[in-house]
Parts: C-alpha cells; structure tokens; sequence
C-alpha cells in the first residue's frame, strides 16, 4: 500500500471487518502462495510448521509482503522458514522462566508490584520469532471464567501488586464485550493502580481499532499499551489511523521492538522505525535482544549489533527516539538493560566520560578544586 492511499477502513460496521481478516487468515502453502511467489526452502518450512507454531497470516499483513523477495522483513516475521527446525542447545522451551513464576492459570508473579496476566493463546498472525511458541496458537482458546477469578482472587490478596500487564497471545482478539469483564474485575481490587495491554493488533490487524473497543477501554483509566513494532515497513495509513485513535483516547502508546537478524539489525533501519513510530504518538519503549526460544537461533545477533544501534541513535535523535536495549534474562532473570559504555573511568574526585562524538570530558564528584590530569591518570 502506498503512503498516499487511503485507509481502507476503520468505517462502516468495523467489527464485520476485523472479524472478516480473522476468518479468511492464510494458514496453508495454496494461500500465501497467492500473495508471494514461494521458494522450495519456504514450500518445505511451510508443510513441516503445523506442529512447531503454525502459519496464521491475515490478509492485511501478508498485503506488505515482498511477492519477489524472501528477504522482505515482512516475510521472514510471517512465513516459516526450515532454520525453525534447527535447535541450539543454548534454547529454551521457556526461555523467560514464566512457568516457574506462575501463580494461578496465566498469571505470572515476578517483579514484587507487577504481574504478568496471559488470557489468550490466540494471535491475529503468529510471528515466526515468538518468544511463546509453546503455547502460543496451540489451542486459540480464551481465559475462562474460573481462571479470571482465581487470578483476582491472587492479585486482590496481593496488595504489593499494583501494575498488571494483560498479554497472551493478544488480549485485543477477545471480544470488546469480555475485555469490558476483565477489566472492571481487575479495576475493582483498590490496590491495582495501572493496568497495560501488550498487542501487536495494531500493526497486523489495524481494523481491530474500533470506536467501540476505544470506548471500552476508556472506561478503565489509567490503560496503557505496549505494542509490538519490527520494522518501519509495518507503519501504514492503516496503522496511523489505529495509533491515532488509542492516543485520541488518552492511551499511552510504546513500542516494544524485538532485534531480529536481516530485519532490523541496522541502525538504519532501526532508528527510520524510531522515528517513525514518534511521527505516530508511540514512544520507543524497548528492544530486546531476541529470547532463546527453540528454533529461533537464525533471528539472534551479536550483542554488540544492539549496542552498536544504540550508539547510532543516542545524540543523533531525539531522546524520545532512543529506546532502552534490554535481555530478558534467561530462565526468569527479568530485563538487564544493556547500554553502550559512556565511563571512561572514575574515582572519588571525578568521572570521565565520552558522549556521542567520541569526545572526552571530565565531571567531577567533590567541590572545590578541579581535580589534575595525574590525579585522573590521564
């Protein structure tokens, strides 16, 4: 689609529409094939993937896909590939520890204020680097009443738990109608003060915004969002038109990025995305050094391509734009931010530093007398 084109339509009956991308997602080799010409590697990786995380495409995603080229950033998040079937012992089935911090079905307890609540398996398209990929798109089935009330049963007995973060799969694919019931539940324990929502609707189903889900979710303020954005190709009038309307509605928009080998890995890339993603009201949140999920090896980088990237960003954009670079710490750690080195080095009488240019310069720590160059050891 081009810049210029109109939105198709956030109009008339939006829910038909959203519903519609839903129905008619491409999940055999017959329907990607007419959006791409496929090579013999992606015709194989597309029979093999039914029993590792399948293929769910909606029409509107597979729209931006390359036909002619496989390297399209587009194609390789959305199309299996056959390195998906090769393991590193470095891999992990649960690569961020959530099982062990679970604490009732679908809700994890890790950090001491915040949990993590999962109410879905279900995606709009599943993301072949999905960190997951052992649950996701496995059943496509929803959080049941019993479960929604264990899981305020645990957070309302919990009174240190003041954030929740609603995720899964995407809590956006549930109807307007059972978001509305999790959310006043979760609105009714006095101690919860924010409640996020973690979706990347917005960038492969964008007719999922409606005026309706926007009202629903203003009802339960303070809402935040955290969306997932890979690459400035994903930024469509389609995608603009749904930002538009969470922001309008008093939502905090952030992008969570995931640095994906011949995707992203470019500071580019990566910073045309970052300030891309500012010209649309979302504020650059995180990136993540890509998680040890089984059969994700191809996507990971050296880590010193995102430190490389923040480098490229930091003083040559605007702080809005820059990002904090993160690993979820293998196994449940949590996020270890990761940060280029600005220190030179330091003592009691002062700190040496570099900033963007390369260039050096002293902070001291005491009043009084600046310290000397022997004194610093320069």
């Amino acid at each position: 689609m081009s810049e210029n084109e109109k939105p198709p339509s956030i109009t008339a009956n939006p829910n038909a529409v959203w519903k519609e991308q839903l129905k008619k997602r491409i999940t055999s080799l017959e329907d990607v094939a007419k959006y791409v010409n496929l090579t013999v590697s992606e015709k194989r990786a597309i029979g093999y993937s039914k029993g590792r995380l399948k293929m769910a495409i909606t029409p509107y995603f597979a729209g931006l896909m390359d036909k002619n080229n496989p390297n399209c950033p587009i194609r390789k998040q959305a199309i299996p590939s056959v390195e998906e079937f090769q393991t590193s012992v470095h891999e992990l089935s649960d690569p961020c520890g959530e099982e062990h911090d679970t604490v009732a079905p679908g809700l994890v307890h890790r950090y001491p204020d915040r949990v993590l609540f999962l109410v879905t398996d279900a995606c709009a398209m599943y993301c072949r680097h999905c960190t997951r990929r052992r649950i996701v798109g496995s059943s496509e089935a929803a959080l049941t009443d019993e479960n929604l009330e264990a899981a305020a049963a645990y957070i309302g007995a919990h009174k240190e738990i003041r954030d929740v973060l609603i995720s899964g799969g995407d809590p956006l694919l549930l109807p307007d109608e059972r978001l509305d019931e999790i959310l006043t539940k979760l609105r009714a324990i006095p101690h919860v003060e924010i409640i996020r929502i973690g979706t990347r609707a917005p960038v492969t189903i964008p007719q999922r915004i409606t005026a309706n889900l926007c009202d629903t979710l203003k009802k339960h303020h303070p809402i935040f969002m955290s969306l997932h954005f890979n690459h400035p190709k994903e930024i469509t009038p389609d995608v603009r038109a749904a930002c538009s309307m969470l922001a309008d509605a008093g939502i905090p928009l952030g992008s969570q990025t995931v640095l994906l080998k011949g995707i992203n890995d470019k500071p580019a890339a990566m910073s045309e995305l970052m300030q891309k993603l500012l010209a649309i009201r979302v504020r650059p949140y995180y990136i993540y050094q890509c998680d040890l999920a089984p059969g994700t090896d191809h996507f990971r980088t050296p880590l010193g391509s995102g430190i490389r990237i923040i480098e490229a960003m930091r003083g040559h954009t605007s702080g809005y734009a820059v990002p904090t670079f993160v690993i979820d710490a293998p196994g449940g750690g949590g996020k270890i931010p990761i940060a280029p080195e600005y220190v030179i080095s330091k003592n009691k009488k002062a700190v040496i530093l570099k900033n963007f240019q390369g260039k050096v310069f002293v902070y001291p720590q005491q009043s009084g007398t600046a310290p000397s160059e022997e004194e610093l050891n320069l």
